[in-house]
Parts: structure tokens; sequence; C-alpha cells
């Protein structure tokens, strides 16, 4: 899944997603103060512009061109509050401790020897800072799907690697509050929201 694929994905139609944000990014961080967020494969924008309407400041990055202009195009009234940013948060780290608020919605990071990449995105929650992690329930994943999720960090993988520095909030699957994104029969999220302590 690399910027070919995904930029080959976002161009079969003028917009891939609703343009609605994450239920889970609502339900989660509609309570916290604004800070500093890191959307992580921010796609179309639509989670970083809620963000940022709600007085957060947004780095917003995904390894596609094409969502991130469609991204910067819907946010074009937000320029000030919003760094859309090309990237590939799997090989390149973001900045540790830089932000309040780390989102990654259905992203799907690969599970790498060392837990790289995932170390890399931890580090870059602040002391008093949110990690939120939203996916896909996997036993809703079809076994013809061609998509084989054990290759991929689960929110509770991801909850079994934080050590004492953290404190799970929520780690569980439940219903999705908006409909599943078209094609897919999704009726359930696996969500982990974690405090980063110190």
């Amino acid at each position: 899944m690399d910027q070919q694929f995904w930029d080959a994905r976002y161009s079969t139609r003028d917009r891939l997603f609703s343009g609605n944000p994450n239920g889970v990014l609502v339900a989660e961080a509609g309570d916290l103060p604004p800070g500093q967020a890191l959307d992580v494969g921010c796609g179309e924008g639509a989670d970083a512009l809620w963000l940022a309407r709600r007085g957060w400041q947004v780095t917003a990055v995904d390894i596609s061109r094409v969502a991130l202009a469609r991204a910067a195009e819907a946010g074009a009234d937000l320029g000030d509050r919003i760094s859309w940013q090309h990237g590939d948060p799997t090989t390149t780290p973001p900045p540790a401790g830089a932000f309040d608020l780390v989102s990654l919605q259905y992203f799907p990071l690969p599970h790498e020897p060392g837990h790289t990449a995932l170390r890399g995105l931890l580090a870059a929650v602040a002391p008093g800072g949110t990690l939120l992690v939203a996916s896909h329930d996997i036993a809703e994943v079809p076994p013809d799907s061609g998509f084989d999720p054990a290759g991929y960090y689960q929110p509770a993988d991801i909850a079994a690697l934080l050590g004492e520095d953290w404190e799970v909030l929520v780690d569980e699957t439940r219903p999705r509050t908006a409909p599943p994104p078209p094609g897919t029969q999704h009726t359930r999220d696996t969500v982990l929201r974690a405090r980063r302590l110190r």
C-alpha cells in the first residue's frame, strides 16, 4: 500500500470517503482540550478539519498527494490551523513529544520486528497527551478480501505494548456510530484510547 496504490484508489472517484469525521474521533476526542494534534493517514482531511474547527493545531500526514490536494482545498479557510504534509509515517517518525493527540483512524500500520514505526508514533505523544487508535473489527474481515489483518497492528496489539508510562482508558470492540464505508459490511470498531503519563 504505497503512494501509487493510494493515489490510484483516490483517483477512482471525486470523493472516496464521506467527508465526515470518524465517529471514534468525535466520541473520544470531543472532550479533550485543544492543543497540537497529529492526524496519521489523514486522507481527504475530514478528521483534521473537525479538529481544527475545534481549536486544534493539526499536522495532517498522508502518503497520497491526491488525497492531500483534496484535503487542502476543503480546508482552504483553515490554512493557519492545519499543516498538510506528504509523507509516510511508517518510514519517517514524527517529532518526539510534540503532540497532545496522536490519532490513527483505520490506518494500516504493518507489523515489523522491533516495532520501529509504532514506537516512533508512540514517542510523538507528549506527556499528558492522548493516543487514539481505531480499526475495523477483524472478525468482520471476509477471508477472501485479499487483506490479512494479522499483518497489521490492531488496537489491542498496541495496548499490549504500552508500558508503565501509559494509562489505558479504552480498549474495546463496539458498534460503529456511522455507516460503514461503501462496499463494506463493517458494523463494529475496535478502539484504543490511552494517556501518556510521563
